[in-house]
């Protein structure tokens, strides 16, 4: 078959900015869009298709965090203290104080764009979720109403107009691959980046006097099936966590890369359609759970009472703060024990027979639309696989249920090897501008550590924007080393000459998988991780040797595996670096079993081939609103001259 687009191989062009976003999703286009607003020149480069890209690209039903809109009767200090609380200090205290104080105004000015916030047609007029006022839709927690109710499939849409009414110049189908180093020395300022067209080939070079990455979490790390590449259940097939390898090789700093966070749908092949199957998480709460025999599993409250009023799940216990559903915040003092926190054991010792189902059919029917209708076809990928299919091929919530797939609630049961970077997971580490390590590159959404969800995404976006554009507007554009771009314009295009054994790249990407299966499992030992290296290693080698693409989309994929392999890395010397177990981070060192040793965050990064590590303390980051003030003193004044 004859390739279909332009051939610009050989070819070469070279763009400056002021501010150069990396990532198109929901965190990139924030980014460009509060750059563009400073008064900076931006491009934006995304290896997709902007209007749609993006983990969040295709859609989201809630917004959490939204602490500062009008019915929330949660501050975002205390919101923020029950997210670090609840993860005993292992989490980002700077992003989601970001998210919890800057969520709700964000959210707003996405709804100028053309973003849908509100019941505006009052389709669910009078329901108890329902502000009448404001037409805002709450969610979980009806008491404290720090979470809305969102129809997310129109926000990505809407912030491409945004982007093009600014005048962001959007690079499309173009794959970023290395970022660019003062004098090319690894560690240095950042002052752009490289990448090709992944349909022509042209290789581009981007000067900058500012660089934000907003590139998505790693996956496909430890799960791939080689006969569904073109299947990703939850998240796009191409957010595999370029911009994590790109900042190891550069030498910026990550933080807590070696946790495991288990997750259901990030991989191909390997798990059911998300929210397609009953649970009780995000979309589907507050749904009944019920037995093969139609006996239904009660809730409880904080205190273990049981919960026999539907509308009592949607308030707090007595003398309980607030609880979130949704979101990373599942002890007892904020969270209540819905049936979906019942051991399986524990259900089956109790007389329950599985299989389980959600039911949503006795539900008041303002509840059950709003889940099956509003969120089940607002959230990603959603509207169509599962809300369309389901409701073409017959099933109807009034008098259906939907069967709840391995565990109780949970929509498949993966060993603990099957998992993928999901929920607060490792990433570049940041300060109080959301900067890395390396001056000149700021960072938001799912690069930075402990990322979460799609309104923490936005949030920090537009504000590493703001911060990224104040930055540039006082540097001057350096000039990269032309040996820096020509050593990587050769490690690029290699791929495309021809060789007598040949790689491919879904051989590359499975032969990872089982090298982190085998050696960097749920029992990890300081010799069985060492080994995974070596194997990390050879067959690195064995990819730059063999490893052929025949075309510039066969191209991205190669690299896109190669990637891959550098995250996998990253974690295996991150798992090295942490010499003692916890349970937080779900990390079990055989070799250091003792807990918590080492009660503190520990960065890596690549200095001259080696590896170097330091120790920060958990609260890093200070007192919370007053280093917030200190560093967005211009943008609470602009607040108050509104």
């Amino acid at each position: 078959m004859n390739w279909p687009y332009k051939n610009e191989l050989g070819e070469k062009e070279i763009y400056k900015t002021d501010v150069l976003v990396v990532g198109g999703g929901i965190a990139g286009c924030m980014a460009a869009i509060s750059a563009a607003k400073s008064g900076q020149k931006v491009m934006l480069i995304e290896k997709g298709a902007t209007e749609r890209s993006g983990a969040g690209g295709s859609g989201c039903d809630h917004w959490e965090s939204a602490a500062t809109n009008p019915g929330s009767k949660v501050k975002p200090e205390d919101l923020v203290k029950a997210m670090i609380d609840n993860e005993d200090g292992y989490n980002n205290g700077i992003s989601h104080y970001i998210e919890c104080r800057e969520g709700y105004d964000t959210l707003l000015e996405i709804e100028k764009m053309g973003g849908k916030i509100r019941d505006n047609d009052d389709e669910f007029l009078g329901a108890k979720f329902r502000d009448e006022k404001t037409k805002l839709l709450y969610a979980y927690d009806y008491e404290n109403k720090m979470t809305i109710r969102i129809w997310g499939t129109t926000f990505k849409p809407a912030m491409y107009n945004e982007l093009k009414r600014l005048g962001v110049q959007v690079v499309d189908r173009v794959m970023v691959t290395s970022l660019l180093t003062l004098n090319g020395k690894q560690g240095d300022k950042i002052i752009g980046a490289t990448g090709f067209n992944n349909r022509t080939g042209k290789f581009m070079v981007f000067e900058a006097k500012a660089t934000i990455m907003c590139m998505s979490r790693p996956a496909r790390v430890w799960l791939f099936s080689e006969a569904h590449p073109g299947l990703s259940e939850f998240r796009p097939l191409q957010c595999i966590g370029d911009g994590h390898a790109m900042g190891w090789r550069s030498g910026a700093e990550f933080n807590m890369m070696e946790k495991s966070v288990r997750a259901e749908f990030s991989a191909a092949g390997q798990s059911f359609p998300p929210y397609g199957a009953g649970n009780n998480h995000n979309t589907w709460y507050p749904a009944t759970l019920i037995d093969s025999r139609g006996k239904e599993i009660p809730y409880l409250d904080r205190d273990g009472n049981e919960l026999k009023d539907f509308y009592d799940r949607t308030v707090p216990a007595y003398d309980q703060p607030f609880f979130l559903k949704g979101g990373n915040i599942d002890e007892a003092k904020y969270a209540y024990d819905g049936p979906e926190t019942v051991p399986f054991d524990t259900l089956i010792e109790m007389g329950y027979v599985p299989p389980f189902y959600a039911d949503l059919t006795e539900m008041p029917d303002h509840e059950r639309n709003v889940i099956w209708g509003m969120m089940v076809g607002e959230e990603g990928k959603t509207r169509v696989p599962i809300l369309k299919n389901y409701t073409d091929r017959g099933f109807d919530p009034k008098e259906h249920v939907l069967q709840c797939y391995g565990a109780g609630w949970k929509s498949s049961n993966f060993s603990s090897n099957e998992r993928q970077l999901f929920g607060l997971p490792g990433g570049f580490y940041n300060d109080w501008k959301l900067m890395s390590s390396q001056d000149g590159l700021f960072v938001a959404g799912d690069a930075l550590f402990a990322s979460n969800c799609y309104g923490h995404a936005a949030s920090t976006g537009s504000y590493a924007g703001r911060h990224a554009a104040e930055y540039a507007s006082t540097m001057v554009l350096e000039s990269y080393k032309e040996d820096q771009v020509r050593t990587e314009e050769v490690r690029l295009f290699g791929f495309l000459e021809e060789k007598d054994a040949v790689l491919e790249w879904k051989e590359i990407n499975a032969s990872i998988s089982k090298i982190m299966r085998n050696y960097c499992g749920d029992q990890k030992h300081g010799n069985i991780l060492k080994q995974g290296l070596i194997c990390l290693d050879e067959l690195e080698e064995k990819a730059y040797k063999q490893g052929y693409a025949r075309n510039p989309h066969e191209l991205m994929r190669m690299h896109e595996v190669l990637n891959i392999l550098t995250v996998s890395k990253l974690i295996i010397h991150a798992c090295l670096e942490r010499k003692s177990s916890s349970q937080k981070l779900d990390f079990n060192r055989i070799d250091y079993p003792e807990q918590e040793v080492e009660k503190a965050f520990i960065l890596i990064k690549e200095a001259n081939g080696f590896v170097e590590s330091r120790n920060v303390p958990l609260d890093y980051y200070g007192d919370l609103k007053a280093n917030y003030e200190k560093f967005n003193s211009d943008y609470l004044e602009g607040k108050n001259d509104i």
